[in-house]
């Protein structure tokens, strides 16, 4: 019985792929094709059209990397073809990869409208159904020989990621223009094979719906003669009818089939071409959505659909007509289908602000769900986020690569930091590109750990990553696996209509508290220290421009700079998406994002500088401004306002020790330097208290291999620590500044091929060590870090999040805790013994890890270490090479509300400007424990002045925000600055009286008369 089905399969296998998929184009003629290839960048569809054409053949070579190439192809239909289906099948050269990860092309009529997208799964265009004989055939095909990074050895360094470096060599070769009939009984009869021997394959041995099937395929063998395959296909659908008509169990799994194809808005590929995958994309899911009826699309990332818009607006129109009809679903209501651990608070609330907005404005949608399919793990504070902008359910596949352990749950409340409830579904199909095969149907019912209380998974349908989405071939499959014995029950849904009965079936579902940690691609916390730098000092500059120029509108009547804010969010939100921000993208696009991120900052630094100079009063008056956008007063000038300060009295101090090095004091911390230039004392004075833990010594840059067993930009592999190098030779120690409001200690060091220049200082009246690293890096495969060895017992450290912070423990009890061994954080570490604690503050390191260790004298060693550095060479061979520049700082004696203060005091130093005027800050709060994030106009452009804060320190905080301007009414508002039902605000005199929750997050919207 087991060498019968063994030859039946085989038999199955070879006949398909020999004979049958042969047959489904019995007969076709070559077309005739032209080409021109565009001298550089993608030119307009029009001038592609319009260009000299010359003649190319079958098995010619074409295309430079990242080039664009315009075929055009012509040819008769012959009149012996009349009736029949006929369809152009056009191979660009494509091989056995997945589609989006090689040439590409977009198929246009004569005029110029686009037809469809071409790809390895996807190389076909119906010319006539039924043909009259005779039509002519001219069709342009915009050819992308993008080339082939992610190959079958993906982690070896190519030169391909970068345009300047790609070379000039023809990465492909035409293979097939033809015309072709299409024998559509065959194409049914290869989709009845499939469906059926892969559902064969996954029930049990010696199940008799096994034996049903595979005798059914016996005999659909039996009457196909392989000579005559296409008069014998019939016959053979014949004998295959039975078992297909079989119904599924009532019992059986249901399946919620969603039409997708996850898009990476930049990835092995620069955004211009993401551009033109979108269009490629959508045009083939328009016209699928008109072919089939049942069909259900969804595409997320409002920048996608914007994209469209500007550069293809004819196919834009037919998303827009799709949409209207609600086969074509947006999704998600984000910008980009951004990381969700890096980007700050105000960055992951405007994620959602301008993508749900572009949904509602150009289709009247409200989404529901947040879509993030491959984010690499998301932030505690995140659900807060997602439910203030008016969406109550997340959908995640990525969770299921985790290393270790494997997540408990498919369908789970997921509760954030502030104690708000998502309802969340991880699809146990375990892929977000799943292709309708019987294994990943099988698996998904298999592997749904909600068994017995819930029955309802979905299913992202469709080629993704690199585009292309789903195909008529996963179609056919769906069609015949709506109701198949021995499988799941499958219909095309979209993603609301699977929530809302996932959630009706499963109302009472389980918990998961805190992050939803991915045990894998830890190491995008690091690496591309560039683009991280970009992006929070983006974020900076943002929420300066933003509040100085509403207060120069409000104070100065100097007009708002509207669209460029609008303008900019958008361009540092795309740059969240989550290969770009987490440096796993090719050199094209992280040069490119070093070079956008400079614009931006030059940008916002004049908006800065005009509204200052508005507020600033006479800059011939002799004075000086000193301007403050933290949330917190300093140095005499209270938060969000200016005032004219004058040089303060200090008390610092710099002596050399007898034993080299130096001593540094300012009254509130004295710090040792030894002859190493490492830190080996941190005093706080007013406590007797040494921070620094006993013979260790803080600010020791550390260097470890870094060669993982997989994706080398996204991971750091534990194995990692076995190896590690102190960096303790030293080139120079000298005194770089010396006065009473500031001294500072500069040490150089030099290692392999890099150098690096620290500095450790203090300010008068500041309770922070001052730490700056300038690293020159040219290490291959290495990970540096800078550790600070704290002489703290404590179980838990807490790590700022958005809206927040989270405790992770210290120590590695289960193999949850021991999975994360590098974790994320915004501004600040802070661990704390009962009455005193220690913060670690940083201007924009993510990556960390904390350690401890008991020494001999039983005190315990907690050692807190952040990720400066790393080197790793695939997708982009000099990741982080060259120069870089970092700030961190230490604080003893600090609470948790010091730690949010001096995180916010690090990212947001002080302005100056000449003049003479006191700026009043707009608003003020008479309690630290709130925390402004934003003080904006709104959005709409009616004037009024938004200001969204939180519960920083997590527990509940009493406050009077004062309004420092007139207003008419406020109003408690969501995320997309709309009133809130059933909120009311506490007006006092001058403000409005709050109560929150621990780390709760409110928007006030300030209503102007």
């Amino acid at each position: 019985m087991h060498d019968d089905r063994s030859l039946v399969e085989s038999r199955l296998k070879r006949v398909l792929a020999e004979r049958i998929r042969p047959a489904m184009y019995p007969e076709s003629v070559p077309l005739e094709v032209g080409i021109w290839t565009a001298p550089d960048e993608p030119v307009p569809v029009a001038e592609g059209i319009a260009a000299p054409r010359t003649p190319i053949a079958a098995g010619a070579r074409w295309g430079a990397p990242w080039g664009t190439s315009w075929l055009t192809v012509s040819g008769t239909v012959p009149q012996a073809w009349a009736g029949r289906t006929v369809e152009a099948l056009i191979d660009l050269g494509f091989d056995a990869n997945m589609p989006g990860f090689q040439c590409e092309g977009l198929v246009y009529r004569p005029d110029g409208t686009p037809v469809k997208g071409l790809n390895p799964r996807n190389q076909w265009v119906r010319i006539a159904a039924p043909a009259a004989g005779g039509e002519q055939v001219l069709l342009h095909v915009e050819a992308a020989s993008n080339p082939v990074i992610l190959d079958y050895h993906p982690f070896l360094p190519t030169a391909l990621g970068e345009k300047e470096t790609a070379g000039s060599e023809p990465q492909y070769r035409l293979e097939r223009v033809d015309l072709a009939v299409l024998d559509e009984n065959v194409w049914q009869l290869v989709i009845d094979l499939e469906v059926l021997g892969e559902l064969m394959a996954e029930l049990p041995v010696e199940g008799a719906r096994r034996w049903d099937i595979l005798r059914a395929v016996e005999r659909a063998l039996d009457a196909v003669d392989l000579q005559d395959v296409n008069g014998t296909a019939a016959a053979a659908r014949s004998e295959l009818a039975g078992v297909l008509a079989s119904p599924a169990e009532p019992s059986a799994h249901r399946i919620s089939a969603v039409g997708h194809a996850h898009i990476d808005s930049a990835w092995l590929w620069p955004l211009r071409e993401t551009v033109r995958k979108v269009a490629r994309t959508t045009a083939n899911m328009t016209a699928l959505l008109e072919d089939e009826p049942d069909f259900v699309y969804t595409m997320s990332q409002a920048q996608q659909y914007a994209w469209i818009k500007e550069h293809r607006p004819e196919v834009y129109a037919r998303v827009k007509k799709a949409v209207a009809d609600g086969r074509f679903v947006p999704a998600g209501g984000m910008w980009v289908e951004s990381d969700t651990n890096m980007p700050g608070s105000e960055a992951m609330a405007r994620q959602f602000v301008h993508g749900k907005r572009f949904f509602l404005d150009e289709f009247g949608i409200e989404n529901e769900e947040a879509w993030l399919p491959d984010t690499f793990g998301f932030a505690g504070g995140l659900p807060q986020i997602i439910k203030a902008a008016g969406s109550k359910w997340l959908l995640t596949q990525k969770i299921s690569w985790s290393q270790v352990n494997k997540f408990p749950h498919h369908t789970f409340w997921w509760e954030g930091i502030d104690g708000t409830r998502i309802f969340t579904h991880f699809p146990p199909v375990d892929t977000y590109n799943c292709s309708m095969d019987g294994r990943e149907i099988a698996h998904a019912a298999r592997n749904f750990k909600d068994k017995g209380v819930a029955r309802h998974s979905i299913a992202p349908t469709g080629w993704g990553d690199g585009g292309g989405g789903t195909t008529r071939e996963m179609i056919a499959k769906a069609a015949r696996l709506r109701d198949l014995e021995g499988s799941a029950r499958v219909r095309w849904e979209r993603p609301a209509e699977f929530f809302a009965k996932a959630q009706a079936e499963y109302p009472n579902p389980p918990v998961w508290v805190g992050e939803l940690y991915l045990e894998l691609h830890r190491a995008t916390l690091t690496s591309q220290a560039r683009t991280k730098q970009g992006n929070r000092a983006a974020e900076n500059l943002l929420r300066e421009a933003e509040l100085w120029a509403a207060t120069a509108a409000v104070r100065a009547q100097l007009p708002y700079p509207y669209p460029e804010l609008d303008r900019i969010w958008k361009t540092v939100l795309l740059h969240q998406f989550h290969d770009i921000l987490p440096g796993s993208s090719i050199a094209w696009v992280h040069r490119e994002a070093e070079r956008t991120y400079a614009a931006v900052a030059a940008e916002l630094t004049g908006i800065i500088e005009r509204a200052q100079q508005a507020l600033a009063g006479d800059p011939a008056a002799g004075g000086e401004v000193v301007f403050n956008a933290a949330p917190h007063p300093r140095g005499g000038v209270p938060a969000g306002g200016g005032r004219v300060v004058g040089a303060g009295a200090g008390d610092c101090t710099v002596t050399a020790r007898p034993d080299g090095g130096f001593r540094l004091g300012n009254g509130l911390l004295r710090v040792e330097v030894d002859g190493r230039g490492l830190v080996v004392s941190v005093l706080d004075l007013a406590e007797g208290r040494e921070t620094v833990a006993p013979g260790a010594a803080a600010n020791l840059l550390q260097i470890h291999p870094d060669f993982p067993n997989m994706w080398d930009a996204w991971d750091v592999d534990q194995f990692y620590r076995n190896t590690v190098t102190d960096l303790i030779g030293v080139d120079g120690i000298t005194v770089s500044a010396d006065s009473p409001q500031g001294v500072q200690v500069r040490v150089s060091r030099s290692f392999g091929a890099s150098t690096a220049v620290q500095t450790i200082g203090l300010t008068a009246g500041a309770k922070r060590v001052e730490l700056g690293t300038e690293v020159d890096w040219h290490e291959t495969e290495k990970f540096l870090k800078a550790a600070f060895p704290l002489d703290l017992h404590t179980d838990r450290y807490a790590a700022e999040t958005q809206f927040g912070h989270l405790y992770r423990p210290t120590h590695t009890n289960t193999s949850w805790e021991a999975a994360r061994f590098e974790s994320c954080n915004h501004r600040f570490v802070h661990l704390a013994e009962p009455g005193w604690g220690v913060a670690l503050v940083t201007a924009s390191t993510y990556g960390h890890d904390v350690t401890r260790t008991v020494r001999e004298d039983q005190g315990t060693t907690t050692t807190v270490r952040f990720s400066l550095l790393r080197a790793p060479r695939f997708p982009d061979p000099h990741t982080d090479q060259g120069p870089h520049s970092f700030r961190h700082a230490l604080v003893p004696g600090a609470g948790i509300g010091d730690a949010v203060r001096e995180g916010y005091l690090i990212n947001l130093p002080e302005r100056r400007v000449t003049g003479d005027a006191e700026v009043r800050p707009l608003v003020g709060l008479d309690n630290a424990a709130v925390t402004v994030s934003a003080v904006k106009l709104a959005d709409d452009g009616s004037g009024d002045v938004v200001v969204r804060l939180y519960e920083s320190t997590g527990g509940r905080a009493s406050a009077v925000l004062t309004a420092g301007f007139d207003f008419a009414e406020v109003l408690v508002c969501d995320l997309l600055e709309r009133q809130l039902a059933g909120r009311q605000a506490e007006v006092a005199e001058g403000g409005v009286r709050l109560r929150l929750r621990p780390f709760e997050l409110v928007t006030l919207r300030f209503v102007r008369g």
